[in-house]
């Protein structure tokens, strides 16, 4: 004779516990637009310059530091795993490749640097929930290192999209090959401007 046990009630209770947090550690794009995220000075630029570093496959993401006046400090590349979709596990990845190209700014009374994330996906340009838990994951890691929360931004095979302003283009896309990019050549980046003094961390960084 085999004996079986019902599912627990507690176990049902957490599991759906814990789907519903996954669902609040993400934002909409109405929350997102309704966040003042400072509008990039020249998003074709930055999207241009990262693409040109850390040429993203689809599920690789790039978060890039910005100085005040958007040129790049440090940038790095990550492969994300297939995983549930949650902000608190994003915001733990973003989080520790930002402590490993820059130093915290929690010194500071008010963040002076900026991070950015672009997300290299499948699929086209309409938001997700995994766009979501990126940005709720991108905002609470900036608060944790002291930067602003800058741009989210998408690049599909259509073409590359600021999520929350419209703001998009069909080059690069999620397909487009490589452009020779030598470390040599830091003061003069294919079309993003090189803070001074990042040389050395955006060498460390470009093959990340």
């Amino acid at each position: 004779m085999t004996f079986g046990f019902p599912p627990s009630a507690a176990t049902s209770i957490t599991t759906s516990a814990g789907s519903a947090s996954r669902l609040a550690r993400m934002l909409e794009p109405a929350e997102w637009a309704a966040a003042g995220i400072p509008l990039l000075r020249n998003p074709r630029e930055v999207v241009s310059g990262l693409h040109t570093r850390h040429v993203p496959a689809p599920a690789t993401g790039v978060v890039a530091v910005l100085d005040h006046e958007d040129r790049l400090t440090a940038s790095a590349s990550f492969s994300q795993r297939s995983a549930p979709v949650d902000g608190w596990e994003f915001r733990n990845v973003l989080l520790a490749h930002l402590r490993r190209v820059i130093p915290h700014d929690l010194r500071l009374r008010a963040p002076v640097r900026t991070a950015v994330l672009l997300y290299c996906r499948e699929g086209d340009e309409r938001w997700t929930e995994e766009d979501g838990a990126w940005m709720w994951g991108l905002r609470d890691a900036c608060t944790l290192h002291g930067l602003r929360c800058g741009a989210y931004i998408t690049l599909t095979r259509g073409g590359w999209q600021v999520l929350g302003e419209g703001r998009g283009g069909r080059r690069p896309n999620s397909t487009s090959p490589g452009q020779f990019f030598d470390g040599a050549d830091e003061a003069e980046p294919l079309a993003l401007r090189t803070a001074s003094g990042a040389a050395e961390a955006l060498r460390r960084t470009a093959a990340r």
